[in-house]
């Protein structure tokens, strides 16, 4: 079961309903989410923690800006075995800076003297299992002083069937491994309880939870009986414009914490980005902050916090100077750089100043090139015209032979290109001496029988070359050359199968590829292209479903 939590402990200073204090979480589906508005996106909230996961951002791989946003503290927990996998952080403003916090649920990845501590009974865990759980990045502890506990985050796991859009086998649906864990996690909800939110339905039959913790599932807390509240949807098959999905990312709050200061909690299925959507939460009180950071904040990093500063911060520019560095596209694209080494070791190789003239390259004539700036040298670089660039055919061609080593065609490929100009074009054709080449194998000759040199540029026409070798064009204007390509092409790149209509909508379908492993893995099939949805909504798709054959 994938797990990525966030906890908050906190203590609220003020226990009135009227000052409001705002909790987020999201799966971001990936640090990108973001792209380079990290600040208005956190912003955008109106919240003083946000908890994301699935950052699938390794440490060496985080830049600064993700990292420190002005105006918040941050804490990250990266995967320490996979790349682009797992991985959870937790954003606090600096109105709600934590006392204390730590990376993982079992203390093992703590190494300072601020540890939240309080992980629970491990006997039934090895060291080694402990630690293989902590090493996926799935956890973040916060602690804004002792009493509450708000555990928050992606639990994959619908707990009850009005979470999931088409639940199957309701009668077992309660024996799945991860629903019989949040049975047990969740605090029993009964009859009485289910009068408290504003859209709760007394007509219900919802029967009281046979569970036994200390936990409340937020939302349903308040939104008891409302339906298709998911916050999980399949994007590849469309399904979130049909609303066909699950909810399975929570906010747990003690039971305590709910009843008192709990205010309101929902989701924001508006809010685009990933295949998740946020959830929120307001608790009418207001957290005190501390006055510093605790040393598990990403601040702190060494290679954020100043001790192993690049080489470019001591080289800064004045605003009034032209720069005299180009900055490649390449690094004006990159949205999460290399290691800060891999950074480093680039500088030094390319320091912004200009080198000593024993460094400078010299030209044919032994003179050492002129020491001007980069900026100016680029002007000029940019001036002189650029090599065009060749077509993809010309990767199939080989050298051409000089003119005293061409090879001469040989009788039996002469004798029967009139028939193959017969097969292959249908054009009348002239004599001229500009005619063209075709480069390559002999494609009506592959054995290369008759023919000095197989791959070797043989002339081809419709008719025998006069007495200079001249092979006439094609009629028209089109040499025989341009002639070919439509065919050659289509034998070389076959594309896609020719899309099926559905029975049901007479639409075409898509193609799809199998990505499970199994006896079918890469195999391709077409469906109908409409988004995944509900079998009695008449919008959505429908059941065709038919394999591509192999040989097409």
């Amino acid at each position: 079961m994938t797990f990525a939590p966030q906890v908050i402990a906190i203590k609220c200073a003020d226990e009135s309903r009227h000052v409001k204090m705002k909790i987020v979480t999201w799966n971001i589906n990936g640090i990108r989410t973001f792209k380079n508005a990290i600040k208005k996106t956190l912003d955008s909230f109106d919240a003083e923690i946000i908890c994301v996961q699935e950052t699938k951002v390794t440490r060496d791989l985080l830049d600064e800006k993700t990292a420190i946003v002005e105006g918040y503290n941050s804490y990250f927990s990266f995967s320490r075995g996979r790349s682009g996998y797992s991985g959870v952080a937790t954003f606090c403003k600096d109105s709600a800076t934590p006392f204390a916090s730590e990376e993982g649920l079992t203390g093992l990845l703590t190494n300072n003297g601020e540890a939240v501590g309080c992980y629970g009974d491990q006997k039934e865990f090895s060291i080694e299992e402990l630690q293989l759980l902590d090493n996926e990045g799935r956890a973040v502890i916060t602690q804004h002083q002792i009493s509450h506990v708000i555990v928050l985050g992606d639990i994959n796991t619908s707990h009850r069937p009005i979470d999931h859009c088409d639940p199957d086998d309701i009668d077992n649906f309660e024996d799945n491994p991860g629903r019989k864990w949040l049975n047990g996690f969740l605090f029993g909800v009964t009859e009485e309880e289910q009068d408290v939110g504003s859209d709760h339905d007394p007509d219900s039959s919802r029967k009281p939870t046979e569970c036994g913790g200390k936990f409340v599932d937020t939302f349903r807390f308040f939104h008891p009986s409302r339906p298709q509240a998911f916050t999980c949807w399949n994007t590849l098959t469309g399904a979130r414009q049909t609303n066909y999905g699950t909810r399975i990312d929570y906010i747990f709050g003690n039971h305590a914490l709910v009843e008192t200061h709990f205010v309101e909690v929902d989701i924001m299925p508006e809010v685009e980005g990933s295949d998740h959507c946020p959830v929120w939460g307001h608790l009418g009180c207001e957290v005190v902050p501390s006055a510093r950071c605790p040393p598990f904040c990403t601040r702190y990093m060494p290679e954020f916090v100043g001790k192993q500063q690049k080489l470019s911060r001591f080289l800064v520019k004045m605003a009034d100077q032209k720069p005299n560095v180009v900055e490649s596209k390449e690094a004006k694209d990159t949205t999460l750089p290399g290691s800060q080494e891999t950074e480093e070791i680039r500088e030094n190789l390319h320091p912004l100043g200009l080198g000593s003239s024993a460094g400078r390259k010299r030209g044919p004539d032994g003179i050492a090139e002129s020491s001007a700036p980069k900026g100016k040298k680029s002007k000029v670089a940019k001036a002189t015209p650029a090599k065009p660039q060749g077509s993809l055919l010309a990767f199939f061609k080989p050298k051409g032979p000089t003119a005293e080593h061409k090879p001469k065609i040989s009788t039996e490929l002469t004798g029967r290109s009139k028939d193959t100009a017969a097969e292959n074009s249908n054009s009348h054709v002239g004599r001229n001496s500009d005619s063209p080449l075709v480069s390559g194998p002999n494609m009506n000759n592959p054995s290369g029988k008759g023919v000095s040199d197989q791959n070797s540029t043989v002339e081809v026409s419709g008719q025998e070359p006069d007495e200079g070798g001249a092979a006439p064009p094609v009629e028209g204007g089109a040499s025989k050359k341009e002639a070919c390509l439509p065919s050659f092409w289509k034998a070389v790149l076959r594309g896609p199968p020719q899309p099926p209509p559905c029975k049901v909508h007479n639409e075409p379908c898509v193609l799809r590829t199998v990505k499970k492993a199994g006896p079918t893995m890469g195999r391709q099939f077409f469906v109908c292209a409409r988004p995944q949805g509900h079998a009695s909504n008449p919008q959505a798709r429908c059941n065709f479903f038919a394999w591509v054959d192999k040989g097409k």
